[in-house]
């Protein structure tokens, strides 16, 4: 019978070759590889809005990247954060970032499975140990900062939480976003 970490290395090699030499489109949860579509561009828009937000205000030699592999192969989890914020010299790899590198990660919710980003990535990043997690909901308007892991009946959990509406500066430690210039998922015109 094949371990956790073997059924996580099979799982990995099949979501590298599914998605080409990024992988962008899969990670991997609870044993089993999570598609993921494209993001439309007001995706784009609010993740690069945060990250000069965040890379301005980051004491060197942090800095703000989008899109990029976390794993934790005991955990048999692999991740695709929108932003997370690392030491530059981390990401000079061709390996996935150790999550204990993370001090925040961000996600932006997509239309089509809002349930991965407020429930099963709380989870995970929980688990994996990175300290503040953003969720952004361009769909509501509405952003959720949550911080402090402590165990909990076994687990990994986040012991703290605050929600904001856009429109407030959301204190993150000494780093400040403000989601006054964050569009909202439109058919349209985004604000």
């Amino acid at each position: 019978m094949e371990t956790s970490e073997q059924i996580y290395r099979h799982l990995r090699k099949l979501r590298d070759h599914l998605g080409g030499e990024t992988g962008r489109y899969g990670e991997i949860s609870d044993g089993e590889i999570v598609m993921m579509m494209s993001p439309v561009p007001q995706h784009g828009l609010t993740a690069k809005r945060i990250v000069r937000q965040l890379d301005a205000q980051l004491p060197r030699p942090l800095a703000a990247f989008e899109n990029t592999d976390t794993d934790d192969e005991h955990l048999g989890k692999l991740r695709i954060p929108d932003i997370v914020v690392v030491p530059e010299e981390a990401m000079n790899t061709t390996n996935p970032l150790d999550p204990r590198e993370i001090t925040l990660a961000v996600e932006i919710v997509s239309r089509s499975n809002p349930d991965n980003d407020y429930v099963k990535k709380v989870a995970d990043y929980a688990a994996m140990g990175i300290p503040h997690y953003l969720i952004v909901d361009p769909r509501s308007g509405t952003a959720r900062h949550l911080w402090s892991v402590v165990a909990k009946e076994g687990r990994q959990v986040y012991d703290n939480q605050v929600s904001y509406v856009y429109g407030e500066t959301i204190p993150i430690g000494d780093l400040h976003i403000d989601t006054s210039i964050l569009p909202l998922y439109t058919d349209g015109v985004s604000r």
